[in-house]
């Protein structure tokens, strides 16, 4: 899997891109991660990435020249899709990632920034938009990292125990159930008996009951 990361802040992405999990995939080239810079691509003295909108308003956007002229220059491969992550675009769930990670090559990711980006980028240039929750960010670069980091870990070879990935929250749209480890007992709190008695078949279906119970207290649109 590669990833075209179209952003005014590349250094942004340094420490995350080095770290844990993700660091060691790009490290074993599990992942490529390309960082491309607008502003590289324009053509004026003062390498002016943002303009005010036609009509008036309040803040500045981002102008269409440097964004196409930046997704132009990337190598296409065969299966690729062109994201912007706005608080306009389809909700990132756990079957988005999976979908990306078995059918696509290439991601490019173009952060928005200011107030939003020219719409004929939008219109002409990319291909899917996605949002990381009804609230907004100061910068697109943080769902980006989320965008990569989630589908990184699902790609063959990145996370050691493929059977755990099977068994995370939202594989079944279901929570997950409590976990707990040592001690037994920490202060006044007891990890549950049923955990303890080494029977498979009753933590089993414990666990079952456990995920059914928080999803209904906790997210019930995914019942």
């Amino acid at each position: 899997m590669h990833f075209d990361i179209v952003t005014l802040f590349p250094d942004f992405f340094t420490s995350p891109l080095q770290s844990s999990l993700l660091g060691r995939a790009l490290t074993n080239q599990i992942a490529t991660v390309n960082l491309v810079n607008p502003r590289d691509f324009t053509i004026d003295k003062h390498h002016r990435v943002d303009d005010e909108p036609y009509g008036g308003g309040v803040g500045m956007l981002l102008k269409p020249e440097p964004i196409f002229a930046a997704v132009e220059s990337l190598a296409i491969a065969p299966r690729r899709e062109v994201i912007l992550v706005t608080p306009q675009g389809e909700p990132l769930k756990q079957s988005l990632l999976q979908d990306f990670a078995v059918n696509y090559d290439q991601l490019v990711i173009i952060c928005g920034h200011y107030e939003g980006v020219d719409e004929r980028i939008r219109s002409h240039l990319v291909t899917k938009e996605i949002s990381l929750g009804d609230f907004v960010l100061t910068c697109g670069e943080i769902p980006a990292l989320t965008l990569i980091n989630g589908v990184v870990r699902l790609l063959p070879g990145t996370v050691g125990k493929v059977e755990s990935l099977k068994k995370e929250s939202f594989e079944t749209n279901l929570l997950d159930y409590p976990q707990y480890t040592r001690p037994a007992k920490f202060r006044d709190w007891e990890v549950p008996a049923v955990l303890r008695s080494g029977n498979h078949q009753l933590i089993a279906k414990w666990r079952q009951q456990q995920q059914l119970q928080r999803t209904r207290d906790r997210r019930p649109d995914l019942l």
